[in-house]
């Protein structure tokens, strides 16, 4: 399966591909077993607020060879811009990485999962390894030194694992520039930033119930039980996105 295969949607100069989960998972299959390194990035309106205003995220978002949908407001978003998207479109990884531990078990794909604070990676190998008991996986936290021998004693750890599957779990940008500055040093095939996936997963952060999370309102669970961290993101941040959406798409259109 190739990212050809998936319709590119450009929001913001920022491109993100129209697929749905089982497209996704299928994806990284794939991607696990190829001969070359590739980057499956995703989008939220964090990711295309960083896009807007640093130069090197939005080419690190544009240069990878699949993107997914991370959240309801970016699928607004393009919607608004007249591309056909809806909810199967959005996708999120707490959601699918059972479904990916299960498949990865049986076609002998390995996951190591880098991020979180001590014990939260560890807790989530756990989960997935009772879940499925042949899958090869493995996982270290992400409060370490990123630069330096710590990063590099944590580099040759993921090396000895030589995972088909990292994902990296840092948070916005830094799980990006990380992955862009161990390119070269890491044996994996598959690099996947996935943001404060792993908390959610374990269990760590509350989603809010399911009613809410699947009709885009997720945001509104985090900023209840975390106001003061991410009251900013969500009050401030989200706006500005679509202030900038409308101007740059409607107002001072690019030709």
């Amino acid at each position: 399966m190739h990212a050809t295969t998936f319709e590119p949607i450009a929001v913001l100069r920022t491109r993100f591909h129209k697929l749905t989960v089982d497209e996704l998972l299928g994806y990284l299959l794939s991607a696990a077993k190829s001969d070359r390194k590739r980057l499956v990035a995703n989008v939220n309106l964090r990711a295309m607020n960083f896009a807007y205003e640093l130069p090197w995220y939005r080419e690190f978002i544009n240069r990878a060879d699949l993107v997914f949908c991370d959240g309801w407001g970016v699928l607004l978003a393009a919607r608004m811009l007249g591309y056909q998207l809806d909810a199967s479109h959005r996708m999120t990884p707490p959601d699918y990485l059972e479904d990916l531990a299960l498949t990865c078990a049986k076609q002998d794909v390995s996951i190591f999962f880098l991020g979180g604070r001590p014990g939260v990676a560890d807790k989530a190998v756990a989960k997935l390894r009772a879940l499925a008991p042949q899958l090869r996986v493995d996982g270290h936290h992400g409060h370490f030194d990123h630069d330096g021998p710590d990063n590099q004693a944590v580099v040759e750890r993921v090396n000895q694992f030589a995972p088909d599957l990292l994902f990296v779990g840092f948070g916005m940008p830094l799980q990006e520039s990380w992955i862009r500055r161990n390119w070269s040093a890491i044996d994996t095939r598959v690099f996947i930033p996935i943001g404060a996936a792993l908390d959610f997963y374990t269990g760590e952060l509350t989603r809010g119930p399911r009613w809410l999370t699947d009709r885009g309102f997720e945001w509104l669970c985090r900023l209840v039980t975390e106001p003061r961290r991410l009251g900013r993101r969500y009050l401030v941040d989200n706006p500005l996105f679509f202030f900038r959406m409308v101007k740059d798409h409607f107002i001072l259109p690019r030709f």
